[in-house]
């Protein structure tokens, strides 16, 4: 039990550390809001009034001042260093070059493996 606790608080710690929370946050707020304008709208609407900025509910303007607050309290390095992760991520590695084989892969084998001439050892009979 105390081994479960531990790695939830270091989950939550974790998730507090990089933002996640808020985004989660963000996500409950906009399904709490689409299932409200679904019951006065339609589907399509609901989701446009849901996204729309301008009718943003009191959780997404918490969570966005939130965002911005910790936006401005960062260090100037870590925003930095955010930013080169984000050009190593969309960095594209050079394409692999596949050789078909060659045809006489196996009849090379053969010539090159050493073959067997005596018969194959039989284990003694068992009572």
């Amino acid at each position: 039990m105390r081994k479960k606790l531990s790695i939830a608080c270091l989950l939550f710690a974790w998730l507090c550390a990089n933002g996640a929370l808020l985004d989660a946050v963000q996500v409950f707020a906009w399904g709490k809001m689409f299932s409200d304008n679904t019951r006065t709208m339609d589907v399509a609407a609901a989701l446009r009034a849901t996204f729309d900025p301008a009718k943003a509910c009191e959780l997404c303007v918490s969570v966005a001042t939130a965002k911005d607050t910790a936006a401005r309290e960062l260090p100037a390095t870590v925003e930095r260093a955010s930013a080169e992760k984000l050009l190593l991520a969309l960095h594209s590695p050079a394409r692999p070059v596949f050789l078909l084989p060659s045809a006489d892969w196996p009849a090379t084998l053969a010539r090159v493996a050493p073959s067997r001439t005596e018969a194959v050892p039989v284990p003694p009979p068992r009572a």
